[in-house]
């Protein structure tokens, strides 16, 4: 990560507009600031609009017999939540996912846990057929607040350059009118 020195962190923008593909060195790592509790309708609602059929995300009397004994978090779940978490910090400016490679589940979640992001930049280069873009490949992991890591996977997206149109179009309005108060 660019820091002003090596003790000292960079200063935070003024207007904070996500990552461009500039922004991006290989060997970054970014930390979500925030974490998620998943809480049992999360999993109920999630597993009942994916269709999952599959009772130890939904059926508390089933999950008490399993290995688990108690109603499992829905994997997929999962992998949209710390997706989610990872965006602020990866693909805020992206334009599309190219891919999710080698998904790995070591530790399993269950309805309370709480879980942040942690993604590392493995890979930036520019785009050979969009000049308004660039890949970017990293590894991004789950860690619950056992400090126990509960998912692991590689993802590829397409990310703006900050001078693209598309970037400009992804501003909000500005007023010309004064303040109020």
């Amino acid at each position: 990560m660019s820091t002003e020195t090596e003790n000292q962190p960079a200063t935070a923008p003024k207007e904070w507009r996500g990552r461009f593909l500039e922004d991006f060195e290989v060997g970054d790592v970014y930390r979500s600031r925030t974490g998620r509790t998943i809480s049992e309708t999360d999993n109920t609602w999630f597993t009942l609009l994916t269709n999952n059929t599959n009772q130890v995300h939904f059926n508390s009397h089933f999950a008490e017999r399993t290995r688990f004994g108690q109603i499992l978090v829905n994997s997929c779940l999962t992998l949209s939540l710390i997706t989610g978490l990872s965006v602020p910090d990866t693909s805020e400016n992206g334009t599309a996912n190219l891919s999710w490679t080698d998904i790995e589940l070591p530790n399993p979640v269950f309805v309370g846990d709480t879980l942040w992001a942690e993604s590392e930049i493995l890979e930036v280069r520019p785009s050979k057929s969009r000049p308004s873009v660039g890949i970017v490949g990293l590894r991004t992991r789950g860690v619950n607040q056992r400090s126990e890591v509960v998912i692991e996977y590689r993802r590829t997206f397409m990310a703006y350059r900050r001078d693209s149109s598309e970037a400009e179009a992804m501003l909000g309005p500005v007023t010309a009118e004064a303040w109020r108060v």
